[in-house]
C-alpha cells in the first residue's frame, strides 16, 4: 500500500512539474513566492476546493467550471494538432459529459439538497477527464454507452433518415 501511494505521489509530482501542462506556471509562481513545494500547494487547493464544494456559496458553479475548464482547454489544444487520438479522447469526454448532464437535469432538484452532491459530482467530473489513457469517460463510454449505441444505431439511423426525408 505504501509503495502504491509513493508511486501515485511521484506520478502527481511529475505531472505538476510537466512544462506542457497549463497549471505548471501558476504552481511554479506560487512555489517560488511561498517556498512551499507544489505538491503541498496542490493538495491544499484540492482540500480547500473540497470543503468549499460542501459548504460554499455557488458550489454548483465551481463544480461546473472544474468540469468544463480543463477539458475545454485540452479539447482546443487537441483540435490544433494533427493527431486524432487526442481528438477521440476529448470527443469521448464530451459525449459522456453531455449524457451525464441530461441524466442529471431531472434529478437535480432532489440531489441539490444532498450535502455532498457537488463534491461527489466534482470528483466524478475529474475522474472523467483525468489525463490517463483509460480515464472515467473512456471507461464509461466503452462499457455502457458504446454497447447501447451499437445495439440501437440502425434504429436511430432509420429514424433520422425518415425525419430528413419528410423535411
Amino acid at each position: 500500500m505504501t509503495a502504491r501511494l509513493s508511486t501515485c505521489k511521484e506520478a502527481l509530482d511529475e505531472s505538476l512539474s510537466d512544462e506542457s501542462k497549463p497549471w505548471t506556471p501558476l504552481l511554479s509562481y506560487l512555489e517560488e513566492k511561498t517556498g512551499v513545494k507544489r505538491f503541498y500547494l496542490f493538495m491544499a487547493i484540492v482540500i480547500l476546493t473540497g470543503i468549499y464544494l460542501v459548504i460554499g456559496y455557488a458550489a454548483q458553479l465551481l463544480c461546473n467550471i472544474i468540469g468544463f475548464l480543463y477539458p475545454a482547454y485540452a479539447s482546443m489544444k487537441a483540435l490544433e494538432t494533427r493527431e486524432t487520438g487526442d481528438d477521440t479522447k476529448w470527443l469521448t469526454y464530451w459525449t459522456v459529459f453531455a449524457l451525464f448532464s441530461i441524466i442529471e437535469y431531472p434529478s437535480d432538484l432532489l440531489l441539490y439538497w444532498f450535502p455532498f452532491y457537488w463534491l461527489l459530482k466534482c470528483i466524478f467530473m475529474v475522474w472523467l477527464f483525468l489525463p490517463l489513457d483509460f480515464n472515467g469517460s473512456i471507461f464509461l463510454y466503452n462499457n455502457i454507452i458504446r454497447p447501447k449505441f451499437l445495439k440501437h444505431r440502425s434504429d436511430v439511423d432509420r429514424i433520422f433518415t425518415k425525419v430528413a426525408d419528410t423535411g
